[in-house]
This record gives structure tokens, sequence and C-alpha cells, in this order.
């Protein structure tokens, strides 16, 4: 198991940036960001003080580069293990999206550092309202009705994040892709995925869903990257 050290910060730019000069083993967690992004450079919008927002370090110096490229679904899969003691109907929506009854609880942005990488997590805990832009999409565990604080959350996240890392660096993937069926958001549904914003899409179709090698199948083509968006209607 990981002995995490936790560095805990009221302000910063971003979690991700202060991890980048961290070690494997360091979590910086913050009050508040002045530039949370997502994936594609979406901003994190999260109010001070209400949710958790961390960065996780882990040496991947050994890891094949096509497994480092399906951590991210782990750490989506540790998440939502570690959530599941306070919302029971939590999905995954590939790549890194972690939605409770189709709206969006947690977020996840990997990014390799050299020998490391770094896992940014952000959770909505204590928030009860959203901008107004994101707040059709958006939830949190208080709005879910769950009782808890942002350190035990964090603490559990950990948890879940060292047991299954430790799996993922001896037995790959493979191992842990079973866990994803019953979590699969995608599965099923027509989607469409973007690699990038203002671009055609890449794939289009029914997707089904993710794959023992991390990739997400859509219409017979298998997609390593990018952002998905659900037909409506």
């Amino acid at each position: 198991m990981i002995n995490w050290r936790v560095f805990q910060i009221e302000e910063t730019p971003s979690t991700n940036i202060l991890a980048k000069c961290g070690r494997p083993g360091d979590v910086f967690c913050a009050d508040f960001q002045t530039a949370g992004r997502g994936r594609l450079d979406h901003k994190w919008l999260s109010t001070k003080g209400k949710n958790l927002m961390m960065s996780v370090v882990l040496d991947v110096s050994g890891n094949d580069p096509h497994e480092v490229a399906t951590f991210p679904l782990v750490v989506g899969l540790a998440v939502i293990t570690a959530l599941k003691r306070y919302a029971l109907d939590l999905k995954l929506k590939w790549p890194n999206d972690i939605l409770a009854s189709d709206k969006k609880l947690a977020g996840i942005l990997c990014e390799r550092n050299n020998d490391s990488l770094i896992a940014g997590i952000g959770v909505n805990i204590l928030e009860r309202s959203f901008p107004a832009e994101i707040a059709a999409r958006a939830t949190s565990l208080a709005i879910l009705g769950a009782k808890t604080a942002i350190c035990d959350v964090r603490d559990s996240i950990l948890e879940e994040i060292s047991r299954y890392y430790e799996i993922w660096s001896k037995d790959g993937f493979r191992s842990l892709w079973k866990h994803f069926v019953a979590i699969d958001y995608l599965k099923g549904r027509e989607v469409q995925i973007f690699e990038q914003d203002d671009a055609l899409p890449a794939a289009a179709g029914i997707c089904s869903g993710i794959q023992e090698n991390g990739t997400l199948l859509v219409n017979n083509v298998q997609i390593w990257a990018g952002e998905a968006h659900v037909k409506l209607g």
C-alpha cells in the first residue's frame, strides 16, 4: 500500500501544477483553485472550502505506455468504489467523469510528468448550488443526502487508489476490466466521440462500452482518447 504524504494548501492555481514538483506518494489538496481545469482545458468550478480538489503523484516508470493510458479509468474505478459509501447509483462516463443519476459528481484529469503520473481529482461534496452554466448537469454528495467531511472522502479515495494501483501495476488493466461492466455509463448509448473541441467526431454510433485494453468501442472503432457526447432524444 502507498504511504501517502498529504499537503493541504489554502489556494493555488491548480493542484496538478503543484504536483509537478512532487514525488510519488505526494498528495496536494487545496481549499480553492483559481485556474482549476478538466480535460480539453474545460474549467472546473468550485466554491472555496466546499469540495475536494486534490492531485496525487504515482510512479509509472516501470509501466508500459499503453497501460499508463488506462490509468485514468483505474482512478475512476477507485473514486466510484470510495464514493459508493455515500451514493449508490454511480457510473463512469468514459474517460473521466463520475455521474450520479446522469449528473456529474466528480471529474478526473491525469497528466504524465516524466516517470510519474499526476491524477487530479475533483469531487463535489458540500456544494448545494452551482453556476447557471452547469447547474442542470452537476450534483454533490450533499444534494444526494450524504453527510460527510471532505477529509473523510479524501482518505477513502486514497485508500482505493492505493489498492487498485497495486493490482494494476502487477497484472494490468485487464485484471480490473470486469469491474467496469457494471459502472459503464456509455455502453448501449448512441454517442459521438470528439478528440478536441470544434472538430468533427472521430467516431459516432452505438457504444459497445469499455474494452479489455481500456479503449472505448464505438461503431467498431476503438477510441483511445477523446470526449464522449451522448445523443439525446
